[in-house]
């Protein structure tokens, strides 16, 4: 059929046509699933992660709480002596606790400081106080040495044994001696605590910190009253606290504790010999 120029083809007749596209309508209507926006994060269970939205698990302050239901396997047996865990809770302390500790080594006679360290003994002073130790006993036997030789005219040479003989001797004394007296109490059935123990030793070697100090006086005799009051506090602060629990061991309790405070007179003679005395 022709109207003017223009030729008119009957879609329906013609065999391969394409249909042709209808109208579009005026608006198209999109459907969205209903979802809870006002509130942030969402409450139930919703989208593809079930479960109610929470905060990181590091979000909270439980770095220095043990966690009962962690993902972490528990180690057991000898496995966790070798784990960080293990030995945090021993170094759980504030620093007013360390200080009240301190306070207590230095008033030997009243014997309560096992009482109160019992629930909760620290190896965080007996580590520090050792560690001081080592530095004030170079530093100060160092000093002495130098300024006798100075005064003398003398010529003065660095010793670094000081330093390597003064960590063998405090850290060696501190675990040494407190496992010793483990394996011996255990064997009078009378346990005790091995960190108790080391806690014990470890805070009354603090009164040999000031006495290091008191030996830059040039006088042997201040030297040795220094060494004699310091080492007879440590011997007494250290049987004193066990007498209450060694009695328990049997006749032998007393000879337990003599031994014990003869050891730490022994502690006091050594640092006089070597750390107390200057040789020119």
């Amino acid at each position: 059929m022709m109207s003017g120029n223009y030729t008119s083809i009957d879609n329906q007749n013609v065999s391969g046509s394409v249909p042709a596209v209808g109208d579009p309508p005026s608006h198209v209507a999109v459907k969205f699933t209903d979802s809870n926006l006002q509130t942030f994060p969402p409450t139930g269970g919703q989208g593809k992660i079930s479960g109610a939205a929470r905060p990181p698990r590091d979000a909270d302050d439980t770095f220095g709480k043990p966690n009962s239901g962690s993902e972490e396997p528990q180690q057991s047996g000898w496995f966790r002596s070798f784990t960080i865990a293990a030995y945090r809770p021993y170094f759980d302390v504030d620093t007013s606790d360390v200080l009240e500790r301190i306070k207590d080594s230095l008033f030997p006679f009243r014997g309560t400081f096992s009482e109160k360290t019992a629930n909760n003994p620290d190896l965080y002073g007996p580590f520090w106080i050792c560690t001081t130790l080592i530095f004030v006993a170079a530093s100060i036997g160092t000093f002495v040495t130098y300024l006798a030789h100075k005064l003398q005219k003398k010529e003065w040479d660095y010793d670094i044994n000081l330093m390597t003989w003064s960590a063998g001797l405090f850290y060696g004394y501190v675990t040494i001696v407190p496992l010793g007296l483990y394996i011996i109490l255990k064997y009078f059935s009378a346990p005790a605590g091995f960190v108790q123990l080391l806690c014990l030793y470890g805070y009354s070697l603090f009164v040999f910190v000031p006495a290091l100090c008191l030996s830059v006086v040039p006088q042997e005799i201040f030297r040795w009253v220094i060494a004699g009051v310091a080492g007879f506090m440590s011997a007494t602060f250290v049987a004193l606290n066990l007498k209450n629990h060694i009695s328990s061991a049997g006749e032998s309790w007393f000879l337990i504790v003599a031994a014990i405070f003869l050891l730490q007179l022994a502690l006091a003679l050594v640092l006089k010999f070597y750390l107390f005395t200057v040789t020119v």
